[in-house]
């Protein structure tokens, strides 16, 4: 069935009605290819949608601004090809073939002419990808060439090209298309990551416990790195956090490395949408094997790395096993020591890792872990509910390390030898049967703990001040973690939480649960007296 038509087909579109019409272009592939195929095809051409849009929107901002100068029309003409004049207001120099309006007037293909053979439109939108690339160096390599193969339904690519014709990324300028295409594309990469389940979860982390390491890191200026950066996630909402406190996104440099090439790619892309110049160098790679930013200290570092791996590049005479040589056999270990030896003086981290990272002893886990205890790295253990992650039933939590706990920010309190534990299992609701979710309170909560235990500026501008809570958090000493066998779970510390009081007199409530008790014991004996009378009429 057709797609319904607009009211007015030229006004900018609401936010769910860009979904919902992506969404069905998305739809539209679906039976010619897998999740994976078609989510490289639905992100390619949303970027292409979405570039030739911002483009044709500072087109015609020059030429009003022309005009209003008082230039003539053959003047503007010649003036609007000035390249400069796109690049310097962030948008991306996109070549006259490549440009939505071109590729919508031939979406069923270009005929032959006496000086060239015909041209499906698979072969357009992939010359239309290489003049982009081509065009702008900070795109190269980047953008999927995947619309002339066999597995991509010409006839269905077309009617996909008509579909997105009814999209506009439009709005008040540049920067707010920038802005709508953000938001669709990260909520396509969500729906992708659904679709394809735990091989999703390689390239897309949940937004809330994304949240939850910007807001308690809160990296306002510095190096923020990830070194298994997916799609980009963290370095987004890193963006989105410095917007959300009015702060400079420039202040902050961003570094990452990704070992697969098709998310590597999409991280470019995303980081590209979002105008982050982010350095994920020149190409993919294992960061275990070689880390693309070996002589990069950073200052943040936020990361999800894959959980447990078990085929990963070790060398024991690595370097970065600083406190004990990781088992052949897991890799979480491997992470969290790769990530202590690329923070600065003063840096700080926050990892995403699976629940048994924080009690293991196989392998000699257990002794590199007494060893970055008694270092003072561990500067807060967070135990997260269940059923964040879509792509797996492995419960997590979230390590912040600190190289200072002492130093900090004026007003800091200094935290040397003790640990902030946190335990938000009991946080979060249900958005479907499979999938749970942090609220803004939720994530709040445990920001808002950290910064008062450690009296950073946020906390003492709010007026927050630290105290244990009983079965939530508690600051524990490194003595206690040494007595605990330098288990590092939350539940271990926080003890239960209090009973609220009910205000009714101790004595009342003992001689209230004494009668309901026997009231109990006189109803047992009623039953049992009839249940003996109905088997008697069987004997």
């Amino acid at each position: 069935m057709p797609p319904r038509k607009r009211p007015d087909p030229t006004a900018p579109m609401t936010m769910k009605e860009l979904k919902d019409t992506l969404w069905k272009a998305a739809d539209k592939l679906r039976g010619s290819m897998d999740a994976s195929q078609y989510k490289d095809v639905i992100l390619g051409l949303v970027f292409l949608k979405y570039v030739s849009d911002a483009f044709d929107e500072r087109r015609e901002q020059i030429r009003a601004d022309l005009a209003a100068e008082g230039y003539r029309e053959d003047q503007i003409e010649g003036l609007l090809d000035e390249r400069d004049e796109y690049t310097g207001h962030g948008v991306f120099w996109v070549p006259a073939t490549a440009r939505w309006a071109y590729l919508a007037q031939h979406a069923k293909g270009l005929p032959a002419e006496a000086s060239r053979p015909a041209q499906t439109i698979g072969e357009l939108v992939d010359g239309a990808m290489d003049h982009i690339m081509g065009a702008n160096a900070s795109l190269a390599g980047t953008l999927p060439r995947i619309y002339n193969r066999d597995n991509v339904d010409q006839r269905r690519l077309g009617e996909l090209i008509d579909l997105f014709n009814d999209a506009r990324f439009r709005g008040n300028g540049a920067t707010r298309a920038r802005d709508l295409l953000g938001e669709v594309y990260e909520y396509f990469l969500g729906k992708f990551a659904a679709a394809e389940g735990k091989r999703g979860g390689e390239f897309y982390s949940p937004p809330g416990v994304v949240r939850v390491l910007v807001e308690v890191l809160e990296p306002y200026r510095g190096r923020v790195y990830d070194p298994c950066c997916g799609s980009g996630g963290m370095f987004v909402q890193t963006e989105k956090f410095l917007e959300r406190h009015h702060a400079d996104t420039q202040a902050i440099s961003v570094y990452g490395q990704e070992a697969n090439e098709r998310t590597w790619r999409m991280a470019k892309m995303n980081l590209a949408v979002h105008g982050l110049n982010a350095n994920l160098a020149s190409r993919w790679g294992d960061t275990f094997a070689r880390d693309q930013h070996a002589d990069v200290l950073m200052d943040y570092t936020l990361a999800n790395p894959p959980f447990n791996i078990k085929d990963w590049a070790r060398s024991e005479s690595d370097p970065r096993w600083v406190y004990g040589v990781p088992p052949a056999g897991n890799a979480n270990y491997a992470w969290i020591q790769h990530i202590l030896s690329k923070l600065a003086p003063g840096g700080s981290a926050g990892v995403v890792m699976a629940n048994g990272s924080m009690s293991t002893n196989s392998g000699g886990e257990g002794e590199i872990r007494a060893r970055i205890v008694e270092a003072d790295l561990v500067s807060c253990m967070v135990a997260l509910p269940t059923q964040l992650f879509r792509s797996t039933g492995i419960p997590v939590c979230l390590w912040f390390f600190a190289t200072d706990k002492a130093a900090g920010p004026r007003g800091a309190v200094d935290r040397t030898g003790q640990v902030l534990f946190i335990d938000a299992r009991d946080l979060g609701h249900m958005v479907d049967r499979a999938e749970r979710a942090l609220s803004e309170e939720d994530i709040a909560r445990i920001a808002d703990t950290f910064h008062a235990w450690r009296g950073t500026p946020s906390a003492v501008r709010a007026g927050l001040t630290y105290g244990d809570v009983p079965g939530f958090c508690r600051s524990a000493t490194l003595t206690e973690v040494k007595e605990a066998g330098y288990a590092l779970t939350p539940g271990r510390y926080v003890g239960a939480a209090e009973a609220a009081a009910d205000g009714e007199p101790i004595e009342e409530k003992i001689e209230r649960l004494r009668g309901e008790l026997f009231a109990a014991f006189d109803e047992s004996a009623r039953l049992e007296k009839v249940v003996r009378e109905q088997l008697e009429r069987f004997s």
